[in-house]
């Protein structure tokens, strides 16, 4: 590939952050023959205490070994060398190769200098652990024949017991290990605290059985083999079993189902339905079925699992923004729903310990959660965030990508994010394909690749805020590692997307969800990178993400409005996943009570003191139907749209939904109540027996007039009174 190092370096010169150091020199075989100039370079960074960064990940290996034996170079962990593929990404592309043969400027230039740009960026804050320990005792389900080739695989590192589920094989004659016969009721934790409960029904005890085979020769219709458990179904009740067994005291067909439990770090699952049905099961389980390949894939694991394992605590939770429940109610649910590893639960019945503390919200679990992000993606209010990394590097990134891009002369950009693991292997098996195969065509020039944790991770906020600073189209590459959850909730807030940027005007498809499963699909995959570019901002945004996803949806907002080809006032959204919206308020059902203030999380909902007022400030709320719920005369209903009023600002300021005349004492004229609450309650009441005459009038009255009525006519006074 050709690289314009002049073209680079002024690119690079203009984009903040950004270094032109090494750029003097283009090197074509920089891992074998012009090995020494790695290593010069290696040295000086090592004195001034500057990084390392090599374009080349195919040689990385060889770099960091080339490093180590270089006298006078600093080691990794004193001076990082990180490295940046621009090859597979860009240089094995059918644009280099147009580029070259025209022997014209390359129109690879800007995403080169992009991808160098943001690899040049430092490193996230560290973010805290989550810490397991494991002291290898391993739970292996199955069959008694496959359960004892692969206890016998795992034996040596690890303490191995056996969960044998049905009758059938055999067992070793030595009795060389724990096991257990039994139907497995229940299967929970993670790697190092899982619990496993079975109940055991047949009539031998394999605690007790001595192996002696006795009983398999006694019994004159077979039903008993050599895994030592009778078959009930062959059994004809001649109990010469019994009889042999008598010193060992193992066969009682009188015994009732005992139950079992007990601890274990590890667990092999040979059966063909799971014991873990979501999408991800927690750490430390491996189903493998009858697929050797998968055995022997969970064996090689489960061997170098013994001991401590870290990993990031990949969230952030802010109970004081959650949206989930309030007073016993649930609302919103969408990190509960997307989670594919049941790792979030609600717990909308918590109460308040102390005073100010908001009662339920959400509990995760950090042992269970992988990092997908989702919840941080579908969540409306920012309670949930991803903080591997964080919304603020991730939109760093984002930025230094696009504006180095635009710097270089590059126009249209199309951020593919992708996933570290299977995403970024389909990129690179992409690009080498180009290479060989003159029918595909490899990443466009105009295609900036963005390997993340997982794709999920990246959601409503942070696709704006490109698309503000410049970007044309946003795409998603997603692959069979993604769960089901993923891929809807993604759907749907891309929905909301774009449902925002065609309102106002800007053209074409600006996200889009790559569905690709493996190798296989390619070339399907290299024809929709081909897709035409969508209508972007006349001028780039320069405003940083914000940690806060609300605040950095306005800011994004107010830029995508200000340069809208079409402004709009009311923007319709899809019901599903819309973060923004209005309240319906039924003025014949609303009695005012206002109830629906103290149930909404997001002070968007608020009561005037004055007088019967409901107001409501629209940029608040985030259509969690927590007032909806709560309702008692069910009259408020969410109707997700973005209101964009007098350039957004009237979203911002409150207005009233409802209001009517306050009912008056009929002692005093006071105020008190309103008018359709009292209505109400007289309604309800005028048939009681303990509601008449005096009691009826009461209603009516503010509550010192109430008092003084009752102590002027004490004649009158019901028990309902006092």
């Amino acid at each position: 590939m050709t690289l314009d190092a002049p073209a680079l370096r002024q690119a690079l010169s203009k984009t903040p952050g950004a270094s032109t150091e090494g750029l003097e020199t283009v090197h074509t075989l920089l891992c074998r023959r012009e090995a020494a100039a790695f290593q010069r370079a290696a040295k000086s960074t090592g004195n001034s205490g500057d990084e390392l960064l090599v374009a080349c990940t195919q040689e990385s290996r060889l770099f960091l070994e080339l490093n180590e034996a270089t006298e006078g170079a600093a080691s990794v962990q004193e001076r990082p060398i990180h490295f940046v593929n621009i090859r597979e990404t860009g240089g094995w592309s059918r644009d280099h190769r147009v580029s070259a043969a025209s022997k014209g400027p390359s129109t690879l230039t800007p995403k080169l200098a992009a991808l160098i740009a943001a690899a040049q960026l430092p490193a996230p804050e560290p973010v805290p652990t989550v810490s397991y320990r494991s002291a290898g005792r391993c739970l292996v389900l199955g069959d008694a024949d496959a359960a004892e080739q692969a206890a016998g695989m795992l034996a040596d590192p690890l303490d191995v017991s056996v969960l044998i589920g049905r009758p059938g094989g055999a067992l070793a004659q030595a009795h060389g290990r724990a096991t257990h016969t039994g139907r497995l009721t229940q299967l929970r934790g993670w790697l190092g605290n899982f619990e496993a409960e079975w109940e055991s029904h047949n009539p031998i005890d394999l605690d007790l059985c001595t192996r002696c085979n006795a009983c398999v020769e006694a019994c004159p219709e077979g039903a008993i083999g050599l895994d030592y458990q009778v078959k009930l179904d062959a059994c004809k009740s001649h109990r010469d079993c019994v009889r042999v067994c008598d010193a060992a005291g193992a066969i009682d067909f009188n015994r009732p189902a005992i139950g079992h439990n007990d601890s274990f770090d590890l667990v092999l699952d040979l059966r063909e339905a799971p014991a873990f049905l979501q999408h991800q099961p927690p750490q430390g389980y491996f189903h493998t079925g009858s697929d050797p390949r998968k055995l022997l894939d969970a064996v090689l694991k489960l061997r170098d699992m013994r001991g401590e394992f870290e990993k990031p605590k990949f969230f952030k939770y802010q109970h004081k923004l959650c949206a989930h429940s309030r007073n016993e109610l649930q609302g919103c649910t969408a990190c509960i729903d997307v989670c594919s590893t049941r790792a979030i639960r609600s717990d909308a019945s918590r109460k308040g310990k102390t005073k100010g503390e908001l009662a339920g919200g959400v509990i995760v679990e950090p042992y269970l959660c992988v990092g997908c992000g989702a919840c941080s993606t579908v969540c409306p209010s920012g309670a949930m965030s991803f903080a591997y990394p964080g919304t603020v590097d991730q939109g760093k990134r984002l930025r230094t990508l696009l504006t180095a891009y635009g710097h270089a002369g590059g126009r249209d950009a199309a951020l593919l994010i992708h996933s570290e693991g299977a995403g970024t292997a389909l990129v690179n098996e992409l690009g080498r394909g180009a290479r060989v195969d003159a029918s595909l065509q490899g990443l466009p020039a105009r295609v900036l690749p963005v390997p993340v944790w997982h794709t999920a991770s990246l959601g409503l906020d942070l696709w704006l805020s490109a698309i503000a600073q410049g970007a044309s189209q946003v795409w998603v590459l997603v692959t069979d590692e993604d769960a089901p959850e993923y891929r809807q909730a993604l759907a749907e807030q891309m929905a909301v997307a774009q449902a925002i940027l065609t309102g106002l005007g800007y053209s074409g498809e600006h996200l889009r969800l790559l569905t690709t499963r493996d190798a296989r699909d390619l070339p399907e995959l290299d024809r929709s990178l081909r897709a035409p570019p969508a209508r972007t901002v006349a001028r780039a945004a320069a405003f940083a993400v914000q940690a806060d996803k609300r605040a950095t949806l306005d800011l994004a907002l107010d830029h995508l409005m200000a340069q809208a080809p079409q402004p709009a006032d009311d923007i319709a959204l899809p019901a599903a996943g819309s973060p923004y919206g209005t309240l319906l308020v039924d003025s014949g059902k609303c009695t005012l009570c206002l109830s629906c203030v103290s149930a909404c999380p997001e002070a968007a909902l608020a009561d005037n003191p004055d007088k019967p007022q409901l107001k409501f400030i629209e940029k608040n709320c985030v259509q969690c139907g927590l007032c909806a719920k709560t309702c008692p005369e069910d009259a408020i209903t969410l109707q997700p749209r973005l209101w964009l009023a007098d350039s957004g600002k009237a979203r911002k300021l409150p207005r009233v939904l409802a209001e009517m005349e306050p009912y008056r004492c009929i002692k005093c004229q006071k105020p008190f109540g309103t008018l359709l609450a009292i209505q109400n309650m007289l309604d309800k009441l005028q048939g009681h027996a303990a509601f008449q005459g005096a009691a009826a009038d009461r209603l009516k009255m503010c509550g010192d007039c109430r008092v003084v009525d009752l102590y002027s006519n004490p004649g009158e006074v019901r028990i309902t009174d006092l």
